[in-house]
């Protein structure tokens, strides 16, 4: 009989590994996550099959018993809450999955403002930075306190949805593939595809919400607020805008999620094996994940930026005079000129302007943006996680205690 993760056997026959059996023949055993504890949660050794089914070969092996029902000082060594996804509705990763994308691109906004006015490939004099903190003091001086954060409502309609599914998609799909590529164990290529299938559907809800906040994020942006962008864009250039960058969004989402999951993942195995609450080991991952991803896909970054911006002087680009001197870099819908489209274009117009170096403007805002989101978006996560899986568990000890 299972409870809350653990399931109690008696050991019984040599079939278990000769370290186990010395220590754990006949007497009280928990099995927890491929792990073996004996009564009192001590470690004590592992089986040699990787996983326990209901297969009749291993009922001869390991016969189950009740296991005690739990007290309530037992509650918090207990809790399983990485068992979570097997036992709790989706809607718990979608509410938990939701926080947390809220807090991870509203807290890093101002960050995220900086790195795209870094990737512009000629930019005025007036936004011509030597690092993120010069940045943010030029735009603050002369532009006022509130222009980093112009955008900020649009990017947290959208990011609230997009990291709900996002989430709960993750986690239904990685325990799924990781039982057919891996069974009984954790698979880095499981949770790396996982997190690529998850992509496709963040990215479909929040592609529309990136294009109009980096048309505000540009200097001399000629929105006066978010209504006006999207009323304007949808006016000037169709809806089909709105999902311009999209393919090219997904060619860089699917090897970042892919970096970004599989080096969590990992560095979870390293930090925190025992897959517990652990807050340190949370932001420690998911900040190196992020950085390392970051990196990695800063090139088609550039790329995505340019076709969400459609930065005027790169689109004129191959029409000499086309734009007079002085001209405003704006976007190109201020200006009802053409549209680059698509990644190949994307590539050409990036190299031609800026040769190799220009595939990595903004990397290190894009790096100091993705740290500490990344960092934000996993502790909050697994915090609410935990938190709503402690809940569910004293709810049911609550229920169990009063049939008695």
């Amino acid at each position: 009989m299972e409870a809350n993760g653990f399931v109690s056997r008696r050991v019984d026959t040599p079939s278990v590994d000769a370290g186990v059996a010395a220590g754990a023949a006949g007497a009280d055993i928990r099995w927890l996550g491929g792990r073996i504890l004996d009564a009192t949660e001590g470690f004590v050794g592992g089986l040699s099959p990787p996983r326990i089914t209901a297969e009749p070969d291993f009922t001869a092996v390991l016969q189950l018993r009740a296991a005690p029902e739990p007290t309530v000082a037992a509650t918090e060594t207990e809790i399983d809450y990485e068992g979570l996804p097997q036992g709790v509705a989706t809607s718990t990763h979608m509410l938990a999955g939701a926080v947390a994308g809220i807090m991870e691109h509203c807290l890093m906004y101002p960050i995220d403002c900086v790195k795209t006015r870094m990737q512009s490939l000629q930019p005025e004099p007036g936004a011509r930075y030597r690092n993120v903190m010069d940045a943010l003091r030029q735009i603050v001086r002369t532009e006022g306190v509130w222009r980093p954060v112009r955008g900020l409502n649009v990017m947290a309609i959208g990011a609230g949805p997009a990291h709900a599914l996002y989430f709960a998609c993750y986690e239904k799909l990685k325990f799924s593939l990781s039982n057919v590529v891996h069974p009984g164990a954790n698979s880095h290529f499981a949770n790396g595809m996982a997190g690529c299938m998850a992509t496709v559907l963040h990215d479909a809800i929040m592609n529309p919400a990136e294009v109009v906040k980096q048309r505000m994020q540009m200097y001399n942006s000629p929105y006066r607020g978010v209504s006006d962008c999207v009323g304007s864009i949808w006016r000037r250039e169709g809806p089909g805008a709105f999902y311009r960058s999209y393919t090219t969004q997904l060619t860089m989402n699917v090897p970042f999620q892919a970096l970004h999951f599989m080096t969590y993942e990992y560095l979870q195995e390293l930090l925190n094996p025992h897959r517990q609450y652990n807050p340190s080991s949370h932001v420690i991952s998911g900040a190196l994940a992020g950085a390392i991803a970051a990196a990695a896909t800063t090139p088609l970054d550039v790329c995505k930026t340019l076709l969400n911006t459609q930065e005027a002087l790169a689109v004129h680009a191959e029409v000499p005079g086309a734009l007079g001197v002085g001209a405003s870099v704006g976007t190109a819908s201020a200006t009802g000129g053409r549209h680059i489209s698509g990644l190949w274009e994307a590539f050409r117009t990036v190299y031609r302007m800026g040769g190799g170096s220009a595939f990595f403007k903004g990397v290190q805002a894009r790096i100091i943006y993705q740290m500490p989101s990344t960092a934000i978006s996993w502790s909050v996560y697994e915090f609410f996680k935990y938190v709503i899986t402690k809940r569910q568990y004293e709810r049911r000890l609550h229920h169990r205690d009063g049939e008695k």
